[in-house]
């Protein structure tokens, strides 16, 4: 019974891990379906730089293997009905630190990049922080595929 709730466990952070991995939204980083792909280059120039957040928002993953992690533990408490006790507070107090791992997981710093194409139009684009530096009055392309733009160097 004992190997049988390790393996649980262990299943329910491994779905708590997956649901973290989310995908990339920088400039640098193409799925491998993009690839080869033809894309509209647009050129411009930054006119102003601003520092976002951005929320990839939650799968719920987060909160039902808690919870899972958090009950088996719990059952380990106690027998009988201090058992069945401390499953369920195990699976609510497990169901709330998984939610909040998966929240504070899903925020990634982006950049919020707005440019004056050629023909004098402004656009604003998002995207995620990935290294590269932008500025006021740098020259930079547009890359457009599929309605995702991506700002690049």
């Amino acid at each position: 019974m004992n190997r049988q709730l390790r393996w649980i466990a262990t299943a329910a952070a491994a779905l708590l891990l997956a649901g973290c991995a989310t995908q990339q939204r920088s400039a640098s980083v193409y799925r491998a379906g993009e690839a080869q792909r033809e894309q509209v280059v647009r050129m411009a120039v930054i006119e102003s730089v601003r520092d976002v957040t951005i929320d990839r928002g939650q799968t719920g993953v987060g909160t039902g293997a808690g919870a899972v992690v958090g009950g088996i533990a719990g059952s380990t408490v106690g027998q009988g009905r201090g058992s069945a006790v401390g499953a369920v507070l195990g699976a609510v107090v497990g169901g709330i630190a998984g939610q909040a791992i998966e929240n504070n997981s899903s925020k990634v710093p982006g950049v919020e990049l707005t440019v004056r194409l050629d023909n004098g139009e402004l656009r604003a684009i998002v995207q995620e922080t990935d290294g590269q530096q932008f500025r006021p009055g740098d020259r930079v392309r547009l890359l457009s595929q599929g309605g995702v733009t991506r700002v690049s160097r």
